[in-house]
């Protein structure tokens, strides 16, 4: 009886734990938070219009949910699609809210898989490095197109070699996942390769043999499910098309007319803001839009007012995800 009171106390002070950091790490960054002037940019809209806006970002939300589902019914079609939904959302919550660019909760994919479905450390491993990969090459897809567009509408001097030069390092940094998969699908290895060169510098060497076997099970997949992997980067580029129609309506909504070029060039600002070490790119999304706003000859406000709508998004899809991301990191 003793045994099993230490337990169940030990239960509820690690769940208390996990809810206390958890909430420190959403009043940390949220603190800086302009709530009131979400608020504002809120009321100024149509009930229509905001119904629309949730309407794709729940689209978007699926989309990239589906990426992940597409890897994974391969070998375990039994997993709900609408858990893993709940799950993506748990991850892009832990996300957000870490500072970096948008990483942070792969390791709660993990947790989930392992310990709601049985799928063992390395499969789970496994699906996430090619979730992750796929996700970087859509980035990369979108990001090309709008480093193009914001060349064409003048945001980057094309006459200015030094400015698009010194764009070169990230394009050849961003062409990695691409590289990577290619290299798996070659029965190349890179990450084994650099692990195993770890492993001779320390005596901790089972996770990293599992770190080893889970990318080689990436590259069987690579190889012997291609229809799969080529469905899954294909809801990867819809979920990118969702938000890029998103950033074009919320304009729109703001009375900024931007042509399609403007608008993929801006929506690329925003990303590039995101990769900001700092949680949910706060101050660098703001001060992104309102640059793009400017140079497309708009107000200050209305870049304003579009990033305060991202930040409101973003924000109700990240609260909500850390609040589910609880029962993943709960020691059961």
């Amino acid at each position: 009886m003793k045994v099993i009171l230490r337990e169940r106390t030990l239960r509820t002070l690690r769940t208390f734990a996990v809810y206390a950091i958890l909430a420190s790490l959403l009043w940390w960054a949220l603190q800086n938070v302009p709530f009131i002037e979400i608020w504002d940019t809120l009321r100024g809209l149509k009930f229509w219009q905001i119904g629309v806006l949730l309407l794709i970002n729940v689209l978007v939300l699926v989309s990239m949910t589906a990426r992940w589902w597409a890897i994974l019914r391969v070998e375990n079609p039994e997993i709900p699609f609408l858990q893993l939904v709940r799950y993506r959302l748990a991850v892009f919550g832990l996300s957000y809210f870490t500072p970096g660019p948008q990483v942070g909760g792969e390791p709660l994919q993990v947790i989930y898989l392992q310990r709601d479905h049985g799928v063992t450390f390395t499969r789970a491993t496994a699906a996430v490095i090619m979730d992750k990969l796929l996700e970087f090459l859509a980035n990369f897809i979108l990001l090309g197109i709008g480093l193009t567009a914001a060349i064409r509408v003048g945001l980057v001097n094309r006459e200015g070699t030094q400015a698009v030069g010194s764009l070169i390092p990230l394009a050849v940094i961003l062409l990695w996942p691409l590289i990577h998969l290619v290299l798996l699908y070659r029965g190349r290895y890179p990450i084994s390769g650099i692990v195993r060169t770890a492993m001779s510098l320390t005596k901790k060497q089972k996770w990293m043999q599992l770190i080893i076997v889970s990318e080689h099970m990436a590259g069987r997949f690579t190889r012997r499910h291609p229809m799969a992997l080529l469905a899954a980067l294909g809801f990867s580029l819809l979920s990118w098309a969702g938000m890029a129609a998103e950033y074009f309506m919320i304009a729109g909504f703001f009375q900024a007319r931007l042509t399609l070029e403007q608008a993929l060039a801006a929506l690329t600002a925003a990303l590039f803001a995101f990769l900001m070490p700092l949680p949910g790119g706060l101050g660098a999304l703001e001060a992104s839009q309102v640059y793009v706003m400017t140079a497309f000859g708009h107000p200050a406000a209305i870049g304003i007012g579009i990033s305060l709508l991202m930040r409101a998004r973003d924000i109700l899809n990240g609260g909500l995800g850390l609040l589910l991301a609880g029962r993943g990191l709960r020691v059961q």
